[in-house]
């Protein structure tokens, strides 16, 4: 078959299947064991799926809600849907049931297929609001022998019955795949909804294949890629490295066992092709932190130096520009003695194209993965654009920048400063709601990201923050919260953070401390702590959290344009920001006006000069409860720098 008729993922799938069968596809680890599909088994799979929701009702432009974390089974039913000319329609799993009734009331879902006995109990819990869906599959049948529900059955006797279909109906599916066409919806995501409902962002196979091609080319990726998905299903940057480019490359996809085996499958896999979103490379630099805190002397002084090194010379070779003989000696010694054993133990030794996306990443912690070797780009894009927008090519990196246009895509900054694009990867529409749409995307093509920008002299994108979210100071300064957020994060210290300033006299902060990181630190000094609320008003976590404040105000002297946006002013907040109490997106996106409306009597305290303030929180707890969570947090002052080259007031 030409790579031209190549245009929809069930035709790519049958290709994969009939000039590779034997290759591997994907992998899952199950109890310790990796299990294996090679593209043969997927395609069959497949097939059973499809065949099966074909016998139940299932026709074409039907949406398939898909909840769970990366099953293969999960996987399987996104093609089945696309081969009947259905549209899957992937949930965040971790959502609360009350969280999914908006989708399964827009998208009028029939069927969904979900992972587990928690998936199911949140579908259940919602059938009442979602009168229109019939049939509810789920994948692991641990803990559902007693469900007597009319509308479940098990993925397993699904395929039994899409089988005996497919016995009586030679030819169907074929017959189907044949009618689909490029410019069919391949998927709907919904957007995180950091403001009001989210929106059903609908993409044509078109949008998905064109993009991930245009990206592999670039990148020269092929069959022999070993991907890891741990990523939400739901999350476009997850879909579109571990199902667009899986299903345009052939290369092999493999499902970690659980969340907390991730590191451990990620070093037994070795991933040549990599991606994470910058909490994630915060979380892997706060363990490496750790470990280190804990090494002995010599082992901490041995990495400090040769990270000294590393720092001044890293990127360099990884770029392949002149660097003196002596430091790259010094370098390929502590490649023997600590890059190399630290790449192995990120599980990153095989990576040769990493990439990091969904939100802005500190520069430092970006040069920190380059200086080890790690080739780590970063990727700009969004749901609406398919992933790709902007991808920095080999050689020219930069950590302030996401790198010039990727192949295909046009981009413009408008007079407000605002970044738009036009590009084979953009959207339809979103579903249901052709205002919005008319607002985000021009007539002719040109879609409005809502992100602040602007070109460098070598051609190549620099995002500030968010349009709505960047402002300014009193005196004018600019005020760009996620950069100063960011580089708060780069401490290990400091999980979270959320700026303040707009049209204020100076900047203040809340601030989350990692659990993890700050509970090691205090237990090596001694200072015991009952949880989060004790260890976060503890003095002493104050002034480490005071260290890092004030290291980041003497960076900021250094920038003309930020100065004066020093942070003269935190508090540590006595609870973690969650998503289930929507103060995060479920991507783990600050919500920073809903937080400045939830916390404004923090707010108030912080500006009013008050030394502590009393707060109570409500907050919803794992087992679904609602509660409070209480205290009076202590309001500190943070040291401030004249800006360089001028002299302090």
């Amino acid at each position: 078959m030409a790579d031209g008729a190549l245009d929809t993922f069930p035709r790519l799938l049958m290709h994969h299947a009939a000039v590779r069968p034997g290759r591997p596809a994907i992998r899952e680890k199950d109890l310790g064991i990796w299990q294996t599909w090679t593209w043969a088994e997927v395609a069959e799979e497949v097939r059973a799926i499809a065949h099966g929701l074909a016998a139940a009702g299932f026709k074409r432009g039907d949406h398939l809600a898909i909840i769970g974390a990366n099953r293969p089974q999960l996987y399987f039913a996104i093609t089945a849907a696309q081969a009947l000319g259905g549209i899957p329609v992937p949930l965040y799993e971790d959502a609360v049931a009350a969280e999914m009734v908006f989708v399964f009331q827009n998208a009028e879902i029939r069927f969904v297929i979900v992972e587990d006995q928690e998936q199911v109990d949140k579908v259940l819990e919602i059938l009442p609001q979602a009168p229109l869906l019939e049939h509810i599959y789920y994948d692991d049948p641990r803990g559902l022998r007693d469900y007597a529900q009319s509308q479940l059955a098990s993925l397993e006797r699904l395929k039994e019955i899409g089988r005996e279909f497919g016995k009586a109906h030679p030819g169907f599916l074929d017959a189907e795949i044949a009618k689909g066409a490029a410019t069919d919806t391949a998927a709907m995501h919904y957007t995180s909804g950091t403001t009001g409902y989210p929106k059903g962002v609908v993409l044509t196979h078109r949008n998905l294949i064109e993009t991930g091609r245009g990206a592999a080319e670039m990148e020269g990726l092929g069959e022999k890629e070993e991907v890891l998905a741990y990523l939400p299903i739901a999350w476009i940057g997850q879909n579109i490295f571990s199902y667009t480019q899986w299903l345009a490359c052939g290369f092999c996809v493999n499902c970690p066992e659980s969340g907390e085996t991730v590191t451990t499958d990620m070093r037994e896999i070795g991933p040549t092709y990599y991606f994470a979103p910058p909490r994630v490379l915060e979380a892997l630099l706060t363990q490496v932190t750790i470990r280190m805190e804990d090494a002995g002397w010599l082992k901490r002084k041995m990495f400090q130096y040769f990270m000294g090194v590393a720092r001044r010379v890293g990127g360099r070779i990884l770029d392949g520009k002149p660097v003196p003989l002596g430091d790259r000696i010094l370098y390929a010694l502590g490649d023997l003695l600590v890059y190399g054993p630290l790449r192995n133990a990120l599980g990153m030794s095989r990576v040769r194209v990493a990439y990091t996306a969904g939100e802005a990443i500190g520069p430092d912690l970006f040069s920190f993965y380059r200086s080890l070797g790690i080739n780590l780009k970063q990727l700009y894009g969004s749901t609406e654009t398919s992933v790709f927008v902007c991808i920095q090519p080999n050689g020219q990196i930069k950590p302030d920048t996401v790198g010039p246009p990727a192949p295909g895509v046009e981009l413009k900054i408008t007079e407000e400063g605002e970044i738009v694009v036009r590009s084979p990867g953009l959207f339809r529409e979103y579903y249901k709601n052709p205002e919005a749409t008319a607002e985000a995307k021009t007539n002719d093509g040109w879609f409005h990201t809502g992100d602040a920008g602007y070109f460098d002299p070598d051609g190549h994108l620099k995002i500030i923050d968010r349009a709505k979210d960047v402002g300014r100071l009193a005196d004018g300064t600019l005020f760009a919260p996620k950069y100063l957020e960011n580089k708060l994060k780069f401490f290990p210290f400091i999980k979270e953070a959320v700026a303040f300033g707009h049209q204020r006299d100076k900047v203040c902060a809340f601030i989350n401390i990692d659990m993890e990181a700050v509970g090691n630190w205090a237990e090596r000094r001694g200072l015991p702590y009952s949880g989060y609320q004790d260890l976060a008003a503890k003095p002493e976590t104050y002034e480490l959290v005071r260290e890092c404040v004030e290291k980041v105000n003497a960076d900021l002297a250094a920038d003309p344009k930020l100065a004066n946006s020093q942070i003269h002013r935190f508090v540590i907040l006595h609870k973690e920001l969650d998503a289930d109490d929507e103060e995060l997106t479920r991507t783990r996106k600050v919500r920073r006006r809903f937080i400045g409306e939830k916390y404004k009597v923090l707010v108030d305290a912080l500006y009013g000069g008050k030394r502590d303030c009393f707060i109570e929180t409500p907050v919803r707890f794992e087992d679904g409860r609602a509660g409070t969570v209480s205290g009076n947090l202590r309001i500190e002052d943070a040291k401030t720098f004249p800006a360089v080259g001028q002299r302090a007031a």
